[in-house]
């Protein structure tokens, strides 16, 4: 079987070519992938600064420098996986609830046909909608949540649905198994302990920024894999979960936050899970003109794409 390969740059000067993720081929149906990037330009979640919407097209043009084999890990997930680029969902620009829908009903058959979806969001309430896709058709799946914020809010200006409100919908709808799921890197400031205190509640772990200031993460995600196991697991990860010194471009930033290596331990630590999805949210390139926070939303997503099931290391 002949497997797609990113454009070479050595064919076409990386300047050049498509502008699809990793300059993959496009694809309008997702049989016979194994898995498949998708965009989802919605901001109108957002709290804070919108942007986001135009973080799948500048995560795309950054990707263009990203080489198929990884060096680092040994990972050549061109080698053994049948990948490309699906192209965007047609939200509603106006409607964040008729979206959500939007993005369910797009999610549904990709998911259907076993291709594993690799999201660039967009702001954070696109998870909500993947969980449902992903549900009907895994069952409650466990989470490795990266995140400045829980995202458990109950309400946000008396709305059920916003980028703060997915993972309480998701538990209230019966999405996720609450006793393997992981939020790591949450911090800031807020009203009260609630924001901690409730995930934990539906037996989440927690863990604080603070307590992994200066420490390898590998050990944390050694954890993370005995306690998910073999259970469908998705990899939900904000961009804000970064500290904004390296990824100033999101809508809520907050100071403290992990470093880049700490990024790449949690991701390369979910080698072994049963993954059945993951998403990379909530950059917002207008706020960061150097294109360095897409650029590594960009290497975030393919080293996501590197640890999932089936991914052939030389």
């Amino acid at each position: 079987m002949t497997f797609n390969q990113p454009l070479s740059g050595n064919a076409m000067p990386r300047f050049g070519g498509w502008a699809s993720m990793m300059r993959l081929p496009m694809c309008s149906e997702a049989a016979g992938l194994n898995a498949g990037f998708i965009g989802v330009p919605l901001d109108i979640g957002t709290s804070h600064r919108p942007g986001a919407r135009f973080g799948p097209r500048q995560i795309r043009a950054e990707s263009s420098l990203i080489r198929p084999y990884n060096m680092a890990t040994g990972a050549a997930p061109f080698d053994a996986l049948q990948v490309a680029d699906l192209g965007d969902v047609a939200i509603n620009t106006y409607n964040l609830q008729k979206s959500v829908e939007i993005i369910e009903a797009h999610y549904r058959p990709i998911i259907d046909t076993g291709c594993i979806p690799l999201t660039l969001g967009g702001d954070h309430t696109i998870v909500l909608p993947i969980l449902r896709a992903l549900a009907r058709r895994h069952g409650p799946v466990a989470l490795v949540h990266v995140d400045a914020h829980a995202d458990v809010n109950d309400d946000m200006f008396g709305e059920r649905i916003a980028h703060g409100t997915p993972f309480r919908r998701a538990v209230e709808e019966g999405l996720l198994q609450g006793s393997k799921v992981w939020q790591i890197g949450l911090r800031g400031t807020g009203y009260g302990m609630d924001d901690f205190d409730w995930p934990r509640q539906q037996g989440f772990t927690v863990v604080p920024a603070h307590e992994v200031w200066y420490q390898s993460l590998a050990p944390l995600m050694a954890r993370v894999r005995e306690a998910i196991g073999q259970a469908p697991c998705y990899l939900s990860f904000d961009i804000d979960g970064i500290d904004p010194s390296f990824a100033g471009g999101t809508g809520t930033p907050e100071i403290g936050g992990l470093t880049v290596p700490q990024a790449l331990e949690i991701i390369r630590g979910c080698r072994g899970l049963r993954l059945v999805g993951t998403d990379l949210v909530e950059v917002s390139p207008p706020y960061d003109t150097s294109g360095n926070t897409a650029l590594l939303g960009a290497n975030l997503l393919y080293e996501m794409l590197c640890v999932l099931p089936g991914v052939h290391y030389r």
